[in-house]
């Protein structure tokens, strides 16, 4: 039996937004604010173990500027600083600084080709969410999606699985009857723990992750869709067809 759904994550997994979109968007907020805080490429890798951009001021805060942190205001400042955060990420996909990684949009139209259902898991922001979609997609791109699970939507972050069990509510669908594509450990206990198989893709951020469980674990997708024979794929052998492989 072939899958009858595929659950992406996004960042890192749909494009590459840690370090060119997200990274550059937080140092912007940070400047904005007038606070003496850089996230460099390494920090920002080290930083990725805490999800969630509110979550991750709060735990560098916590590391570097604890005094900031236990101001009575801390908590709104946190929030307008993430707000302020997306309105800068926001413009750098608008800029056409995000792109897809290779291959993504062939494996989005293979799928759909052989009625296999879309969905995304993600526990960003719904906003960063739609203006990826949008300015690498289209304006209609989200209809391509079943269900799309955001960071609004659930009170606990991956690797917590809730992201995904919403997901499976949402199309109506046993964890069996699923896939789940991620690129990062963090993404795969997620996913595994709502009981979804999952294949991994790995981003510049999780080349040395530890990926035990997954399916199958690739370095890029491939970068055209198989023949329309090859794509009445069971779970296990999506993992090994023309749609995930080694660029």
């Amino acid at each position: 039996m072939r899958p009858a759904a595929v659950i992406f994550d996004v960042d890192g997994t749909l494009a590459e937004t840690e370090r060119d979109g997200h990274r550059v968007a937080f140092n912007r907020a940070f400047a904005e604010a007038g606070l003496p805080w850089h996230w460099d490429e390494r920090l920002y890798g080290e930083l990725l173990a805490v999800t969630g951009g509110k979550e991750r001021i709060a735990h560098y805060a916590q590391r570097f500027a604890p005094d900031w942190l236990n101001e009575p205001d801390a908590p709104r400042r946190i929030a307008e600083l993430h707000a302020r955060k997306n309105a800068h990420y926001a413009a750098i996909a608008e800029a056409g600084e995000l792109p897809l990684r290779p291959g993504v949009a062939a494996l989005f139209d293979a799928l759909a080709a052989a009625g296999i259902r879309l969905a995304i898991a993600t526990t960003t922001s719904r906003a960063n969410v739609d203006v990826l979609l949008r300015t690498t997609l289209g304006a209609d791109a989200a209809r391509r999606f079943d269900a799309i699970v955001c960071g609004e939507d659930v009170a606990r972050k991956k690797p917590d699985p809730e992201a995904y069990a919403l997901a499976l509510r949402q199309l109506g669908l046993s964890p069996a009857h699923c896939v789940a594509v991620e690129d990062s450990a963090n993404g795969l206990r997620a996913a595994l723990g709502a009981g979804i198989a999952t294949v991994i893709v790995r981003s510049l951020y999780s080349r040395g992750e530890d990926f035990s469980g997954a399916l199958a674990v690739f370095d890029g997708y491939a970068a055209q869709p198989p023949a329309p024979s090859q794509r009445l794929l069971s779970a296990a052998h999506l993992t090994g067809s023309a749609l995930l492989a080694h660029p």
